[in-house]
Order: structure tokens, then C-alpha cells, then sequence
């Protein structure tokens, strides 16, 4: 080939700092279109971003010149900078140190698409901590045993 390819998108989970429920109904959308314009600043166009009060999804295209560690560490670090600056909660805001990303084939993004914007629906019905280890079990990446 004359030239580089590429697709990669990903599909990245991250939480607050101890899983508290710090991002209410009414700062949500401005949050969320703030982590959409830092992941196009970054050269990674977003498919989709939503969540619940203690986390957030987001899909979206790898700029194939970052790792994803890279982008999430931005992303992270620009949106709670964003919501302290904004004091758009009462106390110190900060996400938990680690995040979860996995790679979404093409076969699949519109099923990934669905389920992140249902999250609302989707939670009430299984919690973080369940669908986590589910995650985990999904992708061969159980360490219970």
C-alpha cells in the first residue's frame, strides 16, 4: 500500500473518583460536550458520549498519531479541570485513576452506539459493579480465576 489505513475505534468507560454520583441530570449535557469537543481537538471524532452520575461512555475514532492512554489522560484531565472551573459541583472534582477501553469492530458499532445511549434504561436494571465484571468476563480479562 502507498498509504496508512486505518479504523480504530474505541469504546472508552471511566468513573468518578470513588464511584460517587457527582454529575447530576442539569451539568450533564455541558460536561459531555465538553469531553466531545476535547476528543475532537485531539483529532478523534466521537460517535457518541453518555453516561450515568458516576461514569461516562464514550465511542469514538483513535487519531492513529495518539494512544489511547494519551487521549484519555487529556480527556480526563481537561474535563475535570472544566467542571472545578465552572464549579459546576460544590467540592473538588476529580475522576478515579484507571479507565476501561476496548476496540469496537464495525460489525458491532451500531449495537455499541444503542447501548451507550441507553444507559440511562440500561442501569436500572444492572448496576456498574455487575456490568463491569461482566465487561471483564466478555473480554477474557476475568481475574477471579
Amino acid at each position: 500500500m502507498s498509504h496508512s489505513i486505518h479504523n480504530v475505534w474505541i469504546h472508552a468507560i471511566w468513573a468518578t473518583k470513588e464511584r460517587r454520583r457527582l454529575i447530576s441530570p442539569s451539568m450533564e449535557k455541558a460536561i459531555h460536550s465538553f469531553i466531545s469537543d476535547q476528543f475532537r481537538e485531539l483529532g478523534c471524532p466521537v460517535r457518541i458520549i453518555n453516561g450515568m452520575p458516576d461514569h461516562v461512555h464514550a465511542l469514538f475514532l483513535l487519531n492513529p498519531q495518539k494512544s489511547i492512554s494519551e487521549v484519555i489522560k487529556q480527556i480526563k484531565g481537561s474535563s475535570s479541570h472544566f467542571i472545578n472551573q465552572k464549579d459546576l459541583i460544590p467540592e473538588k472534582f476529580a475522576w478515579q485513576t484507571g479507565y476501561a477501553a476496548y476496540s469496537v469492530s464495525a460489525s458491532i458499532m451500531e449495537r455499541v452506539y444503542l447501548y451507550i445511549r441507553n444507559q440511562k434504561n440500561h442501569h436500572q436494571k444492572i448496576s456498574f459493579q455487575k456490568e463491569y465484571e461482566e465487561f471483564l468476563i466478555k473480554n477474557g480479562l476475568d481475574q477471579r480465576g
